[in-house]
């Protein structure tokens, strides 16, 4: 991973370097310190020789005004000054990164026409767009030029640069967090294998995280053979990796984030089709996603106790794999009849939430996986499928999606979808068929927890592949850790 973007803050008004970002609004009215630079007239100019209209994420590129020592000038849209949301911030500082190319300073002057300033809040969620635009995994494109780009100094002037630092340690967490599930689902998956996630998991505890691994032996003794089932076709052995933050009371129960993480899926036995199948690397992206989390809350100090479980296996088919009509036993003793290998993930989940269930008591489960197609299907690559038990953190999730941009949209459980999962031969089955696929999927889920509020995010359309975005160039979005931290910080942390 390659962060090319070096960001810091200073008071709106200073000298500015290399290239120089300035805003404006629909009406081409640009804020006082581009106005006290006389560039009124040349942006006006400018803007009706290439049709600029100031629309919001718009950007106008100028040659270096004379008598200065810029390189370039930049306008960027915002739209209509009034009617900026909290919500836009962060993507006019994508598209800021994202029209520099390949500046090596740049100067962002935030400041809106007229009286009115831009928040501290505004021009952290304004760097945190920068820092996620700039984001490159290119670890093994040797020699390639665009590796050869140098990182870009941007000082972002802003009206109170020291509130503007403060609020942007928070964002800084944040997007470390999102840049570290990015790199873990990227990562090719001959190098990223279950001892390997869980050897960078536990590299986590300098930010105070507590990390525990347990390995194969330890998951035997627990009878965790519905997650020992998935990895038994592998020569690559699985792990159970707990994270544990204690930023709360001692006696809070902990939030609880569970992934899946089969680090590379070939369907076992029932083998996927060649076609794609390298995408199958990224099918622990809900396991990527909790760790990016729990790193996220371990370096901004979150106020509250937070737990990350993920189960890390791969998913091969080897002589000792299992078969379609295989019995295994889950950890909470219920029977699964095997009816497809490559319906896997959920049998990781199965045993990762009741051993987070059975363990540590907590507040609520909430887990992630890229589970089914048919999810894709249904949302596309845009939104979310959520599954609750509880009204409540539906809500409080649907609220955070919207504040964070990362949106979920319920999808319905009920009784009827639940009698799919019945199996002539055990107390459950782990396919429920082509119709309702993802239903029936977390209905699945769903049985192996006891009465903790639980929701299932299915995030097979969201977390990989997902359309370029002002903030994202990559293939792994790193969703989900800006929304559990906004679920967090908005209804738990300090309470």
């Amino acid at each position: 991973m390659t962060d090319f973007a070096r960001i810091s803050f200073a008071k709106a008004g200073g000298k500015a370097a290399g290239v120089l970002v300035v805003v404006a609004d629909e009406s081409l009215t640009l804020g006082k310190t581009a106005t006290a630079l006389n560039l009124d007239k040349l942006v006006k100019r400018a803007a009706a020789a290439a049709d600029f209209k100031g629309k919001a994420k718009s950007p106008l590129d100028l040659i270096t005004p004379g008598g200065t020592d810029l390189d370039r000038l930049i306008v960027i849209g915002v739209g209509k000054a009034g009617e900026i949301a909290a919500g836009d911030w962060i993507h006019f500082g994508g598209a800021t990164f994202g029209a520099l190319g390949r500046a090596k300073k740049a100067t962002v002057v935030l400041e809106l026409p007229g009286k009115a300033e831009v928040s501290a809040d505004a021009a952290a969620d304004f760097a945190l767009g920068m820092k996620l635009r700039a984001y490159a995994f290119d670890n093994y494109r040797k020699g390639d030029e665009e590796t050869a780009k140098a990182p870009a100094d941007i000082v972002i002037a802003v009206a109170d640069a020291p509130a503007a630092r403060a609020a942007w340690a928070s964002r800084a967490a944040i997007a470390e967090g999102v840049l570290l599930a990015r790199d873990l689902v990227n990562e090719p998956p001959n190098i990223l294998g279950p001892v390997e996630f869980a050897d960078r998991v536990k590299a986590l505890a300098k930010t105070g995280l507590k990390v525990e691994v347990l390995t194969e032996k330890e998951m035997t003794k627990l009878g965790m053979r519905a997650l020992l089932g998935v990895a038994q076709g592998s020569s690559r052995p699985p792990r159970l990796v707990v994270m544990r933050w204690n930023g709360g009371k001692p006696k809070d129960a902990p939030l609880a984030f569970v992934g899946k993480g089969v680090v590379f899926d070939t369907g076992g036995i029932s083998i996927k089709p060649a076609g794609g199948m390298e995408d199958m690397k990224g099918d622990m992206a809900g396991a990527a996603a909790v760790t990016g989390l729990m790193s996220a809350l371990a370096q901004r100090k979150a106020k509250v106790n937070a737990l990350g479980v993920i189960g890390v296996v791969e998913n091969m088919p080897d002589g000792n794999a299992q078969r379609p009509g295989d019995i295994v036993t889950a950890m909470t003793g219920k029977t699964i009849e095997i009816i497809n290998t490559d319906a896997e993930g959920r049998l990781v989940l199965a045993d990762a939430i009741a051993y987070t269930e059975q363990r540590f008591k907590p507040k609520f489960i909430i887990d992630l996986a890229t589970l089914t197609g048919a999810m894709i299907v249904a949302l596309g690559h845009q939104i979310a499928g959520m599954f609750a038990s509880d009204d409540g953190l539906a809500a409080a999730l649907g609220a955070a999606g919207i504040a964070s941009g990362e949106l979920v949209w319920r999808m319905p459980l009920g009784k009827e979808y639940d009698k799919a999962m019945d199996s002539r031969f055990a107390d459950v089955k782990n396919a429920g068929g082509r119709d309702a696929g993802s239903i029936t999927a977390a209905h699945f889920i769903k049985r192996f927890v006891k009465d903790t509020p639980w929701v299932h995010l299915d995030i097979a359309g969201v977390a990989l592949g997902s359309p370029q975005t002002d903030i994202n160039r990559s293939w792994s979005s790193g969703w989900g850790v800006r929304l559990l931290d906004r679920l967090v910080a908005d209804n738990y942390e300090g309470k």
